[in-house]
């Protein structure tokens, strides 16, 4: 049960996806412990590659260690010149997949003509797509993350496909695809339905599909209903790595594991503060293991009580004294509670 990207193997179909303000070295590097076979870098924008300087301050965007390969560098911007310069900047800094983004649904992006905006536009996509297979070294894979189109319109499913079928053309190894369109961004369901239709379109082509993946089940159901080749995680596995064994296990006909223990998530949000200290600085990580902290909570019994703490966490180290207060007693965890309604399955 594996996955393949042209010559990469990954071995398992589960995987890590970008996430923009998220999937940092940290991130990456404890879903990879936890059974993550290959993760993505969270977006980076071509201009701000082509203009990065080597300072301390921005070093983190393009660190990898050796336990992580393989690990793709994530791209976005607006013009198709800058993509092909800004990619060999991911290459020599290590990246072993170049993956473009076309699927961003943040307000400013789209205001910028960069992510989900290019699906409105198949020409320039794919021009985009071209420079940069072209620019790579052919050893290197080009993978595209897209939605399900711009909106609900014919127009925009035609322009879908357009690109879609254009970019395996191209020489791309493999798609993401999201199941919602650009201007849902994340409301409403995952329509997985779609993702079954596009699978079958594909034929052996590979796509990966995304879209409401919150605990180990629902990966397996989503390859499953849909035939998608494999599945990349996003705000399922923000503070829950776990997220990644407990799929190995399923797909290996074992029982789901029980959640971590409370002395189990005591170590990994340690071991995360401390890479995050060695990341940006033991001030500067505050902020960032902020939003971290509150996702951790969740797996806690008395996850509110915690996440109130946490997120109080001023001065460096203060964080130990949060620990020992609430993880000081080992114990049953609890699985996050998913407060979001499920992709819709593909026999709805």
């Amino acid at each position: 049960m594996g996955l393949k990207l042209d010559n990469l193997e990954i071995d398992f179909p589960v995987v890590q996806a970008a996430l923009s303000g998220y999937s940092d070295w940290p991130m990456r590097v404890l879903a990879r412990r936890h059974g993550a076979p290959y993760t993505l870098c969270e977006v980076m924008l071509d201009k701000f590659l082509l203009e990065v300087k080597s300072r301390k301050r921005t070093s983190h965007f393009l660190r990898i260690s050796d336990e992580e390969h393989p690990v793709a560098g994530q791209l976005m911007g607006a013009n198709p010149v800058d993509f092909p310069p800004a990619a060999m900047k991911l290459v020599e800094a290590g990246f072993d997949v170049i993956d473009i983004n076309f699927g961003c649904p943040v307000k400013k992006v789209l205001g910028r003509c960069r992510g989900g905006f290019h699906l409105g536009q198949p020409q320039v996509a794919l021009e985009i797509i071209d420079r940069v297979r072209q620019a790579v070294p052919n050893h290197i894979p080009v993978t595209v993350k897209m939605r399900r189109g711009i909106d609900d319109r014919a127009e925009s499913r035609d322009q879908f496909y357009e690109i879609f079928d254009g970019a395996y053309r191209l020489g791309v190894a493999a798609t993401t695809v999201h199941g919602r369109t650009v201007q849902q961004r994340y409301n409403g369901p995952s329509n997985w339905n779609f993702l079954r239709e596009l699978k079958q379109h594909a034929g052996d082509r590979v796509v990966l599909g995304s879209g409401d993946l919150f605990t180990a089940d629902d990966c397996l159901r989503m390859m499953d209903e849909t035939g998608v080749d494999g599945v990349t995680v996003a705000r399922g596995a923000i503070g829950n790595p776990w997220i990644f064994g407990q799929a190995r296990a399923l797909a290996a006909g074992r029982p789901l594991p029980e959640p971590p223990t409370l002395f189990e998530q005591r170590q990994v949000i340690a071991e995360h503060y401390e890479l995050a200290e060695q990341t940006y600085g033991p001030r500067r990580s505050l902020m960032t293991m902020r939003k971290f902290g509150i996702k951790y909570a969740r797996l806690h019994p008395q996850g509110n009580a915690v996440r109130a703490d946490l997120v109080q966490v001023k001065e460096p180290g203060q964080w130990r004294d949060v620990l020992r207060r609430w993880y000081a007693v080992d114990g049953p965890g609890c699985y996050p509670t998913v407060d979001e309604v499920a992709g819709q399955p593909a026999d709805a």
